[in-house]
């Protein structure tokens, strides 16, 4: 068996949504954290303000994706959402500020994107 054949669509879904889910209560819990290592900025009220926001998001994006069924809605959900943040993360570590986590999330979430569109 080749070793991508071992990857389903079932636990391309549960590892992304447990990703999204730990990600969102690390932005709910610790935003300025977050902030320092992923984009290598500190945490302002303002950006933690919005870092909380987007940690609800990336909850919400979990729950829903969750793999109890398989469903064509969330493969396409993660599959846009991979594909967006990628190239957005990337843009903000080209043009603006880079963490430590920044391009280990970067190729992360291009492979998530990769993997995830040709299931």
């Amino acid at each position: 068996m080749k070793p991508l054949q071992a990857i389903t669509r079932h636990n391309l879904l549960l590892l992304a949504a447990v990703v999204e889910l730990g990600t969102g209560l690390a932005l709910l819990l610790g935003p300025g954290l977050v902030s320092h290592w992923l984009l290598g900025i500190a945490g302002t009220d303002l950006t933690n303000l919005f870092a909380r926001f987007f940690g609800v998001a990336l909850l919400a994006l979990g729950i829903a994706c969750w793999p109890a069924t398989t469903s064509t809605a969330a493969i396409r959900a993660m599959l846009v959402y991979n594909g967006a943040i990628a190239l957005y993360l990337a843009y903000v570590g080209l043009f603006i500020s880079s963490g430590v986590l920044l391009w280990p999330a970067v190729l992360f979430h291009a492979v998530m994107t990769a993997l995830l569109f040709r299931r």
